[in-house]
C-alpha cells in the first residue's frame, strides 16, 4: 500500500441557493428584531479541497475512497461558474468514531450562477456530520461533457463553535489511499498546493464586479470550456425588469430607509448570532432599485437530522461555501429557518431592506429567498418552519404592499427553464405565486416535493384568514335536544389550525355583536348573556387584518327556578318502630319549565334524587321536630328550595279508652316495656290525637288474629295480624291526611276463630 499526502485549499467570496447545509456546532440562539442572538464573536471555518479525476471522454469523474481530516459538510465545485453540469453527483463518507461509511448521497448537480464575480459553478452543499473519509463520482449525460476543473470541497467547522470531536486545524489535510484491494483508491489527480484557505486569498483568477446581478443569457454555455475562460463586462448586462426598475441596481453605502409593513415582524437572530465572519465578504451589499415582489422557498437539500442547537453552525458552514467555495460576495439566502422555527439574517445589508441575494437565478433582483435547513423530497416541513416562513413572507412582502396570496409578474432577467419544462428568454413577463418554490423559476428539485406541495399552507399562513376556528366548548352550559342552556356566566373555549404567533386578536360576538375581546394567545372568554336565546361565535383576526368567524352556537340564557308542584310532605309509613327511629315517607313533586335535573335533600341529612323520583322512605325520632329541607335543580343551574316539619309523636296503650277484657304484657320488646293483648270479641281501644298522619303498631305472630280499624267513627279497614315470622313493634296500618286535625282511632277485636287474640303496641302519629 502506497501512501500519498496531497494538500488543498478552499475558493474566495459569495452566496448559496438552493441546496445547502453545514457543519455540526452549536451557537447562538434566536432573539428579538434585527439585532437579535447571542453575539458569540467570528466563527471562519475551514474549507479543503481535492480534485476529482476526469476520464478521457470528459463523461465521469471520481474521487477514490480516502481518510481525510475530519469535515462535516462537502459540495463539489467546477471552474467556470457560467458553466452547467447535467449528470449525477454522488458522494459518501464515513463517520468519525464509529467508521461506518454512509449510502450514496446524490447532491443536486447545478445550483446555477449565483452572482456576477462568482469565481466556481458548483453543486448544493450537503452536511453531512463528523466525517473522516470520502468518496465521490460524477456521472455526466451521455451528450454531454463535464465541466472543467471539479472537484471536492469539504467545509471544517472552526473557531467558537466548533462541536465537541471536531477540533481540526485550519490547514491543509492528508489523505491516505492503496491500490484500491481493500476499497479505497489512490488518487490519480495531484492537487497543486493553494494558498493557505484562511488568509482568504483566492485559489484561481476572478472578476470580482461591484454589483451583485443575473449573469446575462450568453453565461449559460456548453460545458466545454477552457479553464482559463470567465465572463466578461458585456456578458452581465440583464434585461431591465420594467421600465422604471434596473435590473442592476447600483451598489449602495447608504442603506434606503426600511419601509414599514402591514404585519409585525417576526424575531430574526442577527449574523453574529450564528458567527458571521464579516471580513469574509466586506463588500457592500447592494439592494433593490424596486421593491420586492416574491418570496422563493429553498431548502438546504440535505439531512434533517441535526439538532436546533447546531444550526447556527449549519448557516455558517452554508455561508463558508458560498463564500470561499464559489466565490459570491456573501451568503446567498436572505434568510434561513431551522426546523424549529429560528430565522437567521442571511445576507447582510439590513433584515428589513431589500437586499438583494444570490437564491434565485434570474429573479434575484425582484425577490427574496428563504430556505429551511433540510430536505423535504419526501419528509413535510415542521409546523415551526412553515410558520416561521409564513410570518417572514408576510412581513416581508408586507413592506411592499404584496398579499401573500396574490399572484405577481415577474420580469426574467435571462433565459431560463424551471422543472415543469417551461422555458422563456430574457425580459420576458412570467406570472408566479407570490411566494412560490425555486423549481418555478429554476430546474432544481427545490424545495422538495413536500415542502412544494406545503406551499399553499405556507401561503394561507401568511395571508390568512385564521383557519380551523371552532368553539369546542362552551362549559357553564347544559344540552337538552342539541340546545345549549346557561344561567350565569358563560365560558366559551375554542381551537383553531393557524398558530398563535400569526393571530392578532380574537372577538367573541353575541348575535353578531361584540361581547367579549381575548389576545392572539387566549383560547377562551368568558361573557353572561340577557335571558334568552342567543347565538354566540368567536371572530379570529388574523396578522394580516383578515377575519374569519366560526359557526355559531346557539345559548339559551334561562333563570327560571324549578316549581315544587306538589310541596314536600310528610307521612308516616308501616314498618318497624322504635323510640329513635319512626318509619315515615318524604313526599314532593318538582318540575321545570326545560328540564329537571335533580332533587337534593340538604337537611336533616344529605341525599340526592333523581328527577322522576318523588318520594323517599326516612326515619326520625319520636318527640323531635325535625325540618326537611329540598332543593330541586334544573339542568341549566337554576334552583328552589321547600321544606317541611314534622314531630312523630308515640301513644301507648295505657292512654287508650278501653273496653273488653285487655290483659297487660311486659318485655323489652315492647314499646315502652309493655303491650295490651285480647282474646275477646269486641273489645276494643281508642285513642284521640291532633296530627296529619297516624299509624297503629302491634306485635304480630302465626297465631294472631285480626281487628277492625275505625276512623272518626267510621270502619275504614280489616286488619290481620297473622305472620309467619314473629314481629315486636310494627306499624301495620297508617292513614294521612292533607292537614293537621283532631281524630280518633278505634280498633276492635274480630275474635278470629282459632287465633282470636291481638296484641296492640299503641299509634303513632304526626304532628
Amino acid at each position: 500500500m502506497r501512501t500519498r499526502r496531497w494538500w488543498g485549499t478552499g475558493a474566495v467570496v459569495a452566496a448559496a441557493v438552493c441546496g445547502t447545509l453545514a457543519v455540526q456546532g452549536v451557537s447562538a440562539r434566536s432573539g428579538s428584531g434585527e439585532g437579535s442572538g447571542r453575539d458569540t464573536g467570528p466563527v471562519r471555518d475551514q474549507v479543503r479541497s481535492a480534485a476529482l479525476e476526469m476520464s478521457g471522454d470528459g463523461g465521469t469523474a471520481s474521487l477514490g475512497r480516502r481518510e481525510v481530516k475530519p469535515f462535516s459538510m462537502l459540495g463539489v465545485t467546477w471552474q467556470k461558474p457560467s458553466s452547467s453540469l447535467v449528470g449525477k453527483v454522488e458522494v459518501r463518507t464515513r463517520a468519525a468514531g464509529s467508521g461506518k461509511w454512509s449510502g450514496w448521497l446524490t447532491l443536486d448537480s447545478d445550483i446555477g450562477a449565483g452572482e456576477r464575480g462568482a469565481s466556481r459553478g458548483g453543486t448544493e452543499p450537503a452536511w453531512v456530520g463528523l466525517s473522516d473519509g470520502v468518496e465521490a463520482r460524477v456521472d455526466g449525460k451521455a451528450a454531454s461533457r463535464l465541466p472543467q476543473g471539479l472537484r471536492l470541497d469539504m467545509v471544517t467547522s472552526g473557531g467558537k463553535n466548533r462541536s465537541a470531536g471536531d477540533d481540526v486545524e485550519p490547514a491543509a489535510f492528508v489523505a491516505n489511499g492503496t491500490d484500491g484491494t481493500d476499497g479505497t483508491e489512490e488518487p490519480t489527480v495531484s492537487e497543486s498546493p493553494a494558498s493557505d484557505p484562511t488568509d482568504g486569498t483566492p485559489t484561481e483568477p476572478t472578476t470580482p464586479d461591484p454589483i451583485a446581478t443575473e449573469p446575462s443569457p450568453t453565461d449559460s454555455e456548453p460545458a466545454s470550456e477552457s479553464p482559463s475562460e470567465s465572463p466578461s463586462a458585456s456578458e452581465s448586462t440583464a434585461p431591465s425588469e420594467s421600465a422604471t426598475t434596473s435590473a442592476s441596481p447600483s451598489p449602495s453605502t447608504t442603506a434606503p430607509t426600511p419601509p414599514p409593513s402591514t404585519v409585525p415582524q417576526p424575531a430574526v437572530t442577527a449574523r453574529s448570532g450564528w458567527g458571521a465572519d464579516e471580513s469574509l465578504s466586506p463588500e457592500e451589499p447592494t439592494y433593490i432599485a424596486g421593491k420586492i415582489k416574491a418570496v422563493v422557498v429553498h431548502h438546504t437539500a440535505s439531512t434533517n437530522d441535526y439538532t436546533c442547537a447546531q444550526a447556527p453552525s449549519i448557516v455558517n458552514a452554508i455561508y463558508t461555501y458560498d463564500v470561499k467555495t464559489l466565490g459570491w460576495k456573501d451568503i446567498g439566502y436572505n434568510f434561513l429557518v431551522d426546523k424549529c422555527g429560528t430565522i437567521y439574517e442571511g445576507r447582510k445589508g439590513g433584515v428589513g431592506l431589500p437586499v438583494v441575494g444570490a437564491h434565485a437565478y434570474g429573479f434575484n433582483s425582484q425577490t427574496t429567498g428563504i430556505s429551511v435547513l433540510g430536505t423535504y423530497t419526501d419528509a413535510a416541513p415542521s409546523t415551526e418552519a412553515m410558520t416561521s416562513v409564513a410570518r417572514l413572507s408576510a412581513w416581508k412582502l408586507g413592506q411592499y404592499g404584496v398579499e401573500p396570496d396574490a399572484k405577481v409578474t415577474l420580469t426574467t432577467a435571462v433565459s431560463g427553464q424551471n422543472l415543469a419544462g417551461k422555458s422563456w428568454g430574457p425580459g420576458e413577463q412570467m406570472t408566479l405565486p407570490a411566494i412560490h418554490g425555486h423549481r418555478d423559476g429554476y430546474n432544481t428539485l427545490c424545495p422538495g416535493d413536500a415542502f412544494y406541495a406545503a406551499l399553499g399552507t405556507v401561503r394561507t399562513l401568511a395571508a390568512g384568514p385564521v383557519t380551523g376556528l371552532t368553539i369546542d366548548e362552551a362549559s357553564g352550559t347544559s344540552v337538552v335536544s342539541t340546545t345549549s342552556y346557561t344561567n350565569g356566566p358563560l365560558k366559551v373555549t375554542w381551537s383553531t389550525t393557524t398558530p398563535t404567533t400569526l393571530i392578532s386578536s380574537y372577538a367573541i360576538l353575541v348575535d353578531g355583536r361584540t361581547a367579549a375581546t381575548a389576545a392572539a394567545t387566549a383560547t377562551s372568554a368568558k361573557l353572561t348573556l340577557t335571558p334568552g336565546t342567543h347565538q354566540v361565535q368567536v371572530k379570529a383576526v388574523h396578522q394580516s387584518g383578515r377575519t374569519v368567524t366560526s359557526a355559531a352556537r346557539t345559548v339559551v340564557a334561562e333563570t327560571t327556578a324549578p316549581t315544587f308542584t306538589t310541596k314536600p310532605n310528610l307521612a308516616l309509613r308501616t314498618g318497624t318502630v322504635n323510640t329513635t327511629a319512626v318509619p315515615l315517607t318524604l313526599g314532593w313533586k318538582a318540575t321545570d319549565n326545560v328540564s329537571l335535573k335533580e332533587a337534593k335533600l340538604t337537611a336533616p341529612l344529605a341525599r340526592t334524587y333523581g328527577p322522576t323520583v318523588t318520594s323517599a322512605a326516612q326515619t326520625a325520632r319520636s318527640g323531635a321536630a325535625t325540618t326537611w329541607s329540598l332543593r330541586a335543580y334544573d339542568v341549566v343551574g337554576n334552583s328552589a328550595t321547600a321544606s317541611v316539619s314534622g314531630t312523630p309523636v308515640i301513644l301507648q296503650e295505657t292512654s287508650a279508652a278501653k273496653t273488653g277484657a285487655w290483659t297487660v304484657k311486659s318485655s323489652s320488646q315492647y314499646l315502652g316495656g309493655e303491650s295490651r293483648t285480647s282474646s275477646t270479641k269486641n273489645a276494643s281501644l281508642t285513642w284521640t290525637f291532633t296530627g296529619r298522619s297516624v299509624a297503629w303498631v302491634v306485635s304480630r305472630a302465626a297465631t294472631s288474629g285480626q281487628a277492625d280499624v275505625y276512623v272518626d267513627g267510621k270502619k275504614v279497614t280489616t286488619v290481620d295480624l297473622r305472620s309467619s315470622t314473629t314481629a315486636y313493634r310494627n306499624a301495620i296500618w297508617t292513614k294521612t291526611w292533607a292537614g293537621t286535625a283532631k281524630h280518633t282511632l278505634k280498633i276492635v277485636a274480630k275474635g278470629t276463630a282459632g287465633r282470636p287474640a291481638i296484641t296492640t303496641d299503641g299509634i303513632v302519629y304526626l304532628k
